[in-house]
C-alpha cells in the first residue's frame, strides 16, 4: 500500500499534496467534502476522531493527521527531496519557525472564520475579530521573514507550501496583493513552480 491521503479542494490537504508532488511520491487522495461537514461523518471520525483534514496514512497503515505533522513525517521520510535544509543548518530552524506559526497561530484563526458558530453567539463578531488577528500575522511574517521568493531566498521548504496555502484562505486572495506583496509572489512562486503546478492548480487560481 502506498500513501492515502483524505483531503477536499482548498483544504489544508493541498500542503500534503504540494509537498508529495515536490518529493515525487504518489498518493491515492480520498475525497472528503468539506461543504456539508464530510470531515464529521462517523465512517471518517474513525480514522480521524478529530473530525479534521487532512489525514495521511502511511503504506503501513500508520495514521498520521494535523498538517505540520504529516509535513515532518514526509520530510523524514524523504530526505532526499531537501524538504528543509538538514541538521543544524540555522536555515532549518528559520523554516521551522514559519511553518510552526502558520500551525499554531494562522490555523486557528482559519477554524473560528469556517466555523464561528463553534466560538459563541456572535458569529460576524467571531468572525471579524479572527481577519483581524490573521491579518496581523501576516504583516509580521511579510516583514520578519522577507520572503524572496521563498523562506529561504531561491531555496523551497515547507513553510512555503504552508504559507502559500494559508494565504489563499479567509478572503487573502484579494487582500494579500496589496498589503502583503512579498507574500504573494511567494504564492505565486510555488503555484508555478514545475513539479508544483498541477497540484496547485487542483486547489486554487493562479496567483496574480
Amino acid at each position: 500500500m502506498g500513501y492515502i491521503l483524505y483531503g477536499d479542494r482548498r483544504s489544508g490537504s493541498a500542503m500534503v499534496e504540494l509537498a508529495l508532488a515536490e518529493i515525487g511520491a504518489e498518493a491515492e487522495r480520498r475525497s472528503v467534502p468539506i461543504e456539508g461537514e464530510g470531515q464529521l461523518a462517523p465512517d471518517y471520525r474513525r480514522i480521524n476522531p478529530m473530525g479534521r483534514l487532512p489525514t495521511l496514512l502511511l503504506p503501513d497503515g500508520t495514521v498520521v493527521t494535523e498538517s505540520a505533522a504529516i509535513l515532518l513525517t514526509l520530510e523524514a521520510r524523504h530526505p532526499e527531496a531537501g524538504l528543509l535544509p538538514a541538521g543544524e543548518d540555522p536555515r532549518r530552524a528559520v523554516a521551522l519557525r514559519w511553518l510552526m506559526l502558520a500551525a499554531g497561530e494562522l490555523y486557528p484563526c482559519v477554524t473560528r472564520y469556517d466555523y464561528p458558530d463553534r466560538f459563541g453567539a456572535e458569529p460576524d463578531s467571531i468572525r471579524e475579530a479572527a481577519v483581524t488577528m490573521v491579518r496581523g500575522f501576516w504583516r509580521l511574517i511579510e516583514a520578519e521573514a522577507r520572503p524572496d521568493p521563498f523562506i529561504l531566498g531561491d531555496r523551497l521548504s515547507l513553510a512555503d507550501l504552508a504559507l502559500a496555502v494559508h494565504s489563499r484562505w479567509m478572503g487573502n486572495e484579494a487582500w494579500m496583493p496589496a498589503h502583503c506583496p512579498g507574500i504573494q509572489r511567494l504564492a505565486r512562486a510555488v503555484a508555478t513552480r514545475p513539479r508544483l503546478a498541477a497540484a496547485w492548480a487542483r486547489h486554487f487560481d493562479l496567483p496574480g
